[in-house]
């Protein structure tokens, strides 16, 4: 089972169960020990991040440097942004 100590804000996961299953998201906050908050700049806005158990995720292990950055210093994070940052780990 994946513990919250694991995964970090600003890394790729992957849905495993739901709608959204297959979806790429990055991680942007981590709420407790069992749920995670998530966007894709897309189906999920950084204005309205998805509130997903981390039981559901399957963990990528890359992170996103530039998110990751943005959202510990309280920057602002733009959907395109989310977006992009998806898109380059997808062309890998």
């Amino acid at each position: 089972m994946i513990t919250t100590h694991e995964i970090k804000v600003g890394q790729y996961v992957k849905s495993k169960a739901g709608r959204d299953q297959g979806q790429v998201f990055i991680i942007f906050n981590i709420v407790d020990d069992k749920f995670v908050e998530i966007a894709d700049g897309d189906l999920r806005r950084v204005e309205k991040p998805k509130l997903k158990k981390i039981k559901h995720l399957s963990i990528i292990n890359k992170i996103s440097e530039v998110i990751a950055e943005k959202v510990a210093d309280s920057k602002k994070v733009s959907n395109l942004m989310v977006r992009r940052e998806i898109e380059k780990l997808e062309l890998k």
